[in-house]
């Protein structure tokens, strides 16, 4: 399994659309068409924090699905509550990726 984060902002208190709108978008085929096995959302204070398993690579798996009509249609409807985190630097969903700099497993 291979993971990934995503670090955006969030409007304050958009929590539970943002929840509905990947629970309806989860329901559909394009969780599976893009490889994710599991997603869990998580806010603190202003941050939108994404975690996502994916079963491939996840940059290739964003890659793939990034111009599919049902990922162009939840990031239009997700663009109301949640922005780059450095939008002059985000020129694709890759760029709100973190950076894993350490790991530590028994």
């Amino acid at each position: 399994m291979n993971r990934t984060l995503i670090v955006a902002k969030i409007r304050p208190g958009a929590e539970r659309e943002v929840a509905r709108i990947f629970a309806e978008s989860d329901a559909g085929p394009l969780p599976v068409e893009a490889g994710v096995a599991e997603r869990s959302l998580y806010s603190l204070h202003d941050l939108y924090i994404h975690l996502v398993e994916f079963a491939g690579d996840p940059a290739e798996s964003v890659a793939a699905v990034q111009g599919h009509p049902d990922f162009r249609r939840i990031s239009a409807r997700l663009s109301e509550y949640v922005s780059a985190y450095d939008p002059d630097r985000w020129r694709s969903p890759r760029d709100a990726m973190a950076r894993r700099f350490y790991h530590w497993a028994p």
